[in-house]
């Protein structure tokens, strides 16, 4: 009881009183039943078009048909352009992969997350968990998933009816996979291979999925309506098909307007709530208030189109200023949803130039200053970046061929539309810059001429020695063909997870030390959000303890306090609180020809249980007592760990079945093995060391002295 209340009180003081009192009202309204009376539900048929528009728009679908033909505003690309993307010459990316995967799409299949292809159907049934559904059937009747995937069958059917406000996102069913085809991410695939073919039915297809989406999802009623920002992510979706397929034989004046009854009602139901996004202090916060904005400055002829695009304005504005952080970092303390922001932020830059409403240049600032942060994390051969943080499986613009895991598409449109210059060669990943800023994908003399200049940004990206970001909490050290990315923050708000003095290490292009991933937000047991624990981090874990406390999925509270104690080019050095009255000093230092060495301290009064942990990325490996050996092609890197005094407990799992051991996920819904690496020890004080180097390399400890080859160094760390 003493420690509930004490973990309450921690809550009301991180989140303040402005959000308890909100969330306290917020479910008064829930409960009540009165969210429903302010937000009700109805049939399309009761609201037709004519009531959503302003006085003096024609409402008749063909009359209103000839008015957005000679009032609609600006959007990214003319059709006349895109359509020569099919040309090899035009267009730098490979259209037959982008027609392949739109033609999966209109066979049934649909990605998830950009990752995976799930049998759906087309159009699918918007409110069913084909995941579980896959999964059971794989399974055979009468398994457990099997059972399960009866249960959920169930669940959803029962849910389909209700208002929004009556279900949970955070029950059996892992909501995100019945929201995951609810975002029509595959109708930017539909308008790419149109584009490319010219061929009417993929332009059918957007308008068959959105009709079987209208009229199973009346508004305000189902899962499908329960969030704001899945309302707006399908609005940029169909906003873009719109566009796209303006052309098309399949866009009929009837169909083009029951869009515009579809978008002003998503306008309404996130404006009627808007107030939750903005609590949230999130991405969600972001991309309602782009869909608001969007839909103010694209249906200027709706009845309320002003109040939407002043509130979706400010509000851009504001969020901007309150969660890029002054050096460029992100408050989510996340890479994918500091991606997924940016795209958004990037979509209404280039929005507002192509309509004459230009957002600030406070705005571009952050979101130039987040680029810059970003592209010192990249790997630039292959795109990668450490998985820091919650990750989702959300992309926000899947405009090119490129994989999930891959940022130069991100930083290459960001680079260009911010400073107006390319960083990478040419490459799939300039197929957005096409998109959005309507460039000819090859401008190969332009880009030809600034050559050096290209080389000259990413040999910035390969600066060696340090570089520190305190708002974010991320600290690097970059040797000649290594770096290492390591965690310590001082929260200021909501932590993702629990991986304080956590450590990604890459090494000639290879990410070997990882970072776990998410998996999943409401998987069962162990898996509801469970890589989100310190145990599954690169650090040190104390009696099986996480660093702060878990009150639910998404929120921790005794937020432990990181500070780094020293940072230049060859040595970082920092400690967290998280463990008190246990100190833990966490001490990197970088060697000559990319070696590296971790030195652990940990001390208290009393025994401990101290757990130091490595997850490693899962290459074929060996293991000789407490030495691990991945190979890599010819090459065969070391990972060594042990103590000063005593020899600890070492094991090595990989992909245990029963626990979250030995297990990462780079894509959301999806793991794979890796290699966990663990020593532990019951004392008072220890002091662990990890090296990482390559074989053949000679380790000696001498009393508080390591000897790697011929360079000695101090395992005490404060006399580092």
């Amino acid at each position: 009881m003493v420690n509930r209340i004490r973990t309450l009180a921690s809550l009301y003081h991180q989140a303040g009183f402005r959000w308890s009192a909100f969330r306290l009202a917020y479910a008064f309204r829930l409960r009540t039943g009165l969210i429903r009376l302010q937000m009700p539900q109805y049939k399309w048929a009761d609201r037709p078009l004519e009531t959503w528009l302003r006085k003096g728009i024609p409402s008749t679908s063909e009359a209103y048909f000839q008015w957005r033909k000679q009032h609609s505003p600006k959007f990214f690309f003319d059709l006349s352009h895109a359509e020569r993307s099919g040309n090899e010459d035009e267009a730098h990316w490979d259209k037959q992969t982008a027609i392949a995967e739109a033609d999966r799409i209109l066979n049934g299949e649909i990605k998830y997350f950009s990752h995976q292809f799930i049998k759906t159907g087309f159009p699918p049934n918007w409110q069913t968990d084909y995941v579980t559904l896959t999964l059971s059937d794989s399974e055979g009747e009468g398994s457990l998933p099997s059972q399960l995937g009866i249960l959920r069958r169930s669940a959803a059917q029962n849910d389909m009816n209700k208002h929004w406000s009556q279900l949970s996102d955070d029950s059996s069913i892992d909501i995100k996979f019945i929201w995951e085809p609810n975002r029509f991410a595959f109708v930017y695939t539909l308008v790419r291979a149109y584009a490319a073919t010219k061929d009417d039915k993929y332009a059918d297809a957007f308008w068959t999925a959105v009709e079987s989406w209208a009229e199973e999802n009346p508004p305000n009623t189902g899962p499908n309506w329960m969030d704001g920002q899945e309302a707006a992510l399908r609005l940029m979706a169909w906003v873009f098909g719109l566009y796209g397929f303006a052309r098309s034989t399949a866009s009929t004046p009837q169909r083009i307007a029951q869009l515009t009854v579809l978008v002003a009602s998503h306008a309404e139901r996130i404006y009627q709530n808007k107030s939750f996004a903005i609590f949230t202090h999130s991405n969600h916060a972001v991309t309602e208030a782009l869909g608001l904005w969007m839909a103010g400055l694209l249906f200027p002829e709706l009845k309320y189109s002003d109040r939407y695009l002043d509130f979706g304005y400010l509000s851009l504005e504001r969020e901007a200023r309150a969660q890029i952080f002054p050096d460029g970092t992100y408050s989510m303390y996340s890479l994918n949803y500091h991606r997924f922001i940016l795209h958004i932020y990037l979509y209404a830059i280039q929005l507002g130039e192509v309509n004459h409403f230009p957002l600030s240049t406070q705005l571009r600032e952050s979101v130039t200053k987040s680029i810059t942060y970003l592209s010192r994390l990249i790997d630039p051969k292959t795109g990668q970046m450490p998985i820091y943080g919650s990750n989702d499986g959300a992309l926000v613009l899947p405009l090119n061929n490129c994989d999930f895991t891959d940022y130069r598409p991100l930083l290459q449109l960001d680079w260009y539309i911010t400073k107006g210059e390319w960083l990478f060669d040419a490459g799939e990943w300039d197929e957005d810059i096409f998109w959005l800023c309507g460039e000819s994908l090859t401008a190969k003399n332009a880009k030809d001429a600034k050559k050096e200049e290209r080389e000259k940004n990413l040999s910035a990206l390969r600066v060696l020695g340090g570089e520190s970001y305190p708002n974010g909490g991320v600290y690097l050290l970059r040797n000649t063909d290594s770096h290492a990315l390591i965690r310590c923050t001082d929260f200021t708000s909501r932590p993702s997870h629990a991986d304080q003095l956590h450590i990604d290490l890459w090494i000639r292009g290879h990410n070997i030390a990882v970072d776990a991933g998410t998996y999943l937000y409401s998987g069962e047991g162990i898996w509801r959000n469970g890589l989100a624990h310190t145990s599954a981090h690169n650090t040190v874990t104390v009696d099986n303890k996480d660093q702060m406390t878990m009150l639910s999925r998404f929120t921790w509270t005794n937020w432990s306090k990181g500070k780094v104690l020293k940072h230049d080019k060859n040595i970082w050095q920092g400690e967290h609180d998280g463990y008190k009255p246990v100190s833990h000093k966490r001490t990197v230092i970088l060697l000559e020809g990319d070696r590296w060495l971790v030195i652990d301290h940990l001390v208290a009064n009393e025994p401990h249980q101290y757990s130091l942990h490595w997850l490693l990325s899962d290459f074929p490996f060996e293991q000789k007592d407490n030495l691990v050996l991945l190979s890599l092609g010819e090459m065969k890197y070391m990972v060594q760990t042990g103590m000063v005094d005593g020899n600890g407990k070492f094991s090595l799992v990989r992909a245990d079945p029963s626990s979250t051991r030995g297990w990462r996920s780079r894509y959301y819904g999806h793991k794979e093995p890796a290699i966990s690496v663990m020593l532990e020890a019951d004392s008072p004080q220890v002091t662990f060391w990890t090296f990482f180097g390559v074989e053949g390399d000679v380790l000696e400890i001498v009393g508080n002295t390591l000897k790697v080859n011929s360079t000695e160094i101090r395992l005490n760390p404060t006399n580092n």
